[in-house]
C-alpha cells in the first residue's frame, strides 16, 4: 500500500538552464497552486528537452524513449493518471511514484521525477508534490526567472 500524505497541486512552469560551478545544468521549476516559491528538480538535458517536448507536443516523427513508453502502456491497456514527486532523500534526490490505471488495477510504479513529468507532459495528467517536499524544496521563483529556457539552448545548438 502506498503511503499516506498530504499533497499540493503543482504544475511544470519552466524547464530552464541554471549555471552552475560544474557547468550548465537543465532544472524543471515546478510551481505550486497559491504559493509563491518553486520546488526546483535538477535533471539531464536529454530528460529535460524530453519534457520540454510533451510540453509543446512536438512530433518529431518517430517515438523517442518517453513516447514509446508512453505508446506500449497504452497498447497494454495502462494510462498515466497522476504524477507524485513524494519525496526527498537526505542527499536531495527526489522519488517521484507514477500512478498508472492498468485493465486490472490501478499500480503505483517508483519512478524518476523527470519520466514522470516528460509522461505528464505528454498526457496532461495532474502532477501533485508532497507537502513535506515543497517545504523542503522551496525555492524563491525569481531565481529561475531569468535562467535560459531549455528550448533556446536548444534551438542555438
Amino acid at each position: 500500500m502506498a503511503p499516506v500524505f498530504q499533497c499540493m497541486d503543482a504544475e511544470i512552469d519552466a524547464v530552464r538552464v541554471a549555471g552552475t560551478p560544474q557547468g550548465p545544468v537543465p532544472v524543471v521549476v515546478l510551481s505550486v497552486a497559491d504559493e509563491d516559491d518553486v520546488v526546483p528538480i535538477f535533471v539531464g538535458f536529454e530528460e529535460a528537452r524530453s519534457i520540454a517536448r510533451g510540453m509543446d507536443a512536438t512530433d518529431i516523427g518517430r517515438p523517442l524513449t518517453h513516447d514509446l513508453l508512453l505508446d506500449v502502456m497504452e497498447e497494454l491497456g495502462g494510462k498515466v493518471n497522476r504524477v507524485v514527486v513524494s519525496e526527498v532523500t537526505d542527499e536531495g534526490t527526489y522519488i517521484a511514484d507514477l500512478h498508472v490505471d492498468t485493465p486490472r488495477d490501478g499500480v503505483v510504479i517508483d519512478a524518476r521525477p523527470s519520466d514522470s513529468m516528460a509522461l505528464a507532459a505528454r498526457t496532461n495528467v495532474q502532477i501533485e508534490i508532497a507537502e513535506s517536499v515543497f517545504e523542503e524544496g522551496r525555492q524563491p521563483a525569481e531565481e529561475f526567472e531569468e535562467l535560459e529556457d531549455i528550448r533556446e539552448l536548444s534551438e542555438a545548438a
